[in-house]
């Protein structure tokens, strides 16, 4: 070999050498860069109709910028539901359902009688603890009481308190707080671990002492004098499409805090009252999205947020006003869906689905994104088919209950268009049926709203319908049995 060959050969080794190990630490970079899983921040608000943002109802002048830019990016979920409650305070059986994904008549005793907290199996197959065995850290800040305290304690870091005032301290601002804290921690400490942080408020929940700025900016006042009614003002909330003064027929639930007791509202449901308290909502709800915003800011700030699904819903929604209800003890649409948006790595931007979804599938949903074995003792149903488009909805029928009144109470189904509510309450002293076809109906008009549509209305004792009203009436049945509801209705044969 000649002099020259032989430096031909060296160099063509060494770039091959050279090439290999370029090669192979690009592949281990991009290895590196795939196998990096991704965090969680799930936000979730107390009792917010999805009717009051823009997001679902583009009437509404409820301005909640970051909530809309979450919606334009990622996925809107038209239809989620929370499945409903045994007792008045209704967000308790929704979180139990959320933190565990199990079925409202299958729920540990804590859901039912707040007070029996004792350990159950359940507890260490929900959220936190499930994503703390997966290697995730965890941190939540929320409202205390009607939750799920087994589920609650699950978590590593736990900073909860209930928080409905009008300052950085006593409001929503004091939530994001804890979040910027924790994040500074973990940009501190160099945190390799992947986080799943539970964002919760304890707005817009009543009591609405929402800030001085966004009050007048909605018009609103933190009115507190039962004497006397709130000012009507330009800046206020129209009153809602379904408004009425009062509900046809008693809810069945007596002595009702929602309904009686709430500050600034009490009984009333006149116009004044009514647009006030919206205004509070409205408040409350704007100063959520100014909240969220600083923890979005901060997680791109750290180069996160395109790691991070973020996960946007309610506990359940609220009427005020609607239907002449105040409160969430009811299971028309304003008050059974929930919002529900998701934006994260490998999903959609701007799409929006069906879904039929309840809240109780949230768990599997979150194990599904993140890689981990959903636990068995889950009986809700991902929903990343739908989230991604592979799928339009994740059920055919939902099942809405509120039993948290008289007995048996209310029990409602959906499928399509067609939806049924029926009520046997105060000793059979209330019993009525409602039918709705929610594409022609979508705001759930009762004979009260006097609207000229022929389906504009309860369509339950319209002969047209019987066919379908039977239809409906058994398909309500089958989801009680099926769902294992202790309570049978007045014109139900016992199975």
């Amino acid at each position: 070999m000649t002099r020259f060959t032989k430096k031909l050969f060296i160099l063509c080794l060494f770039s091959i050498v050279f090439t290999s190990c370029k090669y192979k630490s690009e592949t281990k970079q991009e290895a590196s860069k795939e196998e990096k899983r991704p965090n969680f921040l799930f936000v979730l608000v107390d009792d917010q109709s999805p009717f009051d943002l823009q997001t679902y109802d583009p009437n509404s002048i409820l301005e909640t910028p970051i909530i809309s830019k979450l919606a334009s990016e990622g996925v809107v979920v038209e239809q989620a539901h929370h499945m409903g409650s045994m007792n008045g305070a209704v967000c308790t059986p929704s979180r139990h359902m959320i933190m565990s994904g199990r079925t409202l008549w299958h729920l540990p005793l804590s859901a039912q009688f707040q007070k029996k907290t004792d350990p159950h199996e359940i507890d260490e197959q929900t959220i936190g603890a499930v994503f703390n065995r997966a290697g995730y850290k965890t941190m939540r800040t929320c409202k205390k009481g009607n939750s799920y305290p087994g589920a609650n304690k699950q978590f590593t870091v736990v900073k909860d308190a209930t928080k409905r005032g009008g300052t950085e301290e006593t409001g929503s601002a004091w939530h994001a707080k804890q979040v910027l804290e924790y994040l500074g921690e973990r940009e501190q400490a160099q945190e390799k671990n992947p986080f799943f942080i539970y964002f919760g408020f304890s707005h817009p929940h009543d009591v609405r002492d929402g800030t001085p700025e966004l009050l007048e900016k909605y018009g609103a006042t933190n009115h507190k004098d039962k004497n006397t009614l709130p000012a009507l003002n330009d800046k206020q909330p129209h009153l809602p499409p379904n408004y009425l003064q009062e509900h046809p027929f008693f809810h069945g639930h007596p002595d009702l805090r929602d309904e009686v007791r709430v500050s600034g509202v009490w009984e009333n449901r006149d116009e004044n009252t009514i647009r006030n308290e919206l205004g509070r909502e409205f408040a409350c709800s704007e100063n959520i999205d100014n909240q969220l915003e600083k923890v979005l800011a901060k997680l791109e700030d750290m180069g996160e947020l395109d790691n991070t699904y973020i996960i946007y819903t309610a506990d359940h929604g609220m009427a005020i006003g609607r239907h002449g209800l105040q409160g969430k003890q009811n299971l028309y649409e304003h008050t059974w869906r929930v919002p529900f948006i998701v934006k994260g790595p490998g999903l959609p931007s701007g799409k929006r689905v069906q879904g039929n979804m309840y809240l109780l599938d949230v768990l599997p949903t979150l194990c599904d994104l993140a890689g981990i074995t959903t636990p068995k003792t889950v009986e809700g149903k991902s929903v990343v088919p739908v989230l991604k488009g592979e799928k339009e909805v994740v059920r055919d029928v939902m099942y809405g209950v509120y039993a948290g009144g008289t007995k048996p109470g209310m029990r409602s189904v959906k499928k399509g268009d067609w939806k049924l509510i029926k009520y046997d309450v105060m000793d059979g002293k209330v019993r009525e049926t409602q039918l709705f076809n929610l594409a022609e109906n979508p705001n759930e008009y009762l004979p009260e709203h006097n609207k000229a549509g022929e389906m504009e209305t309860n369509l339950a004792n319209n002969p047209k319908y019987a066919d379908k009203l039977s239809e409906m009436e058994t398909l309500l049945f089958e989801q009680m049995v099926a769902h294992d509801d202790p309570y049978r209705l007045w014109d139900q044969t016992t199975d």
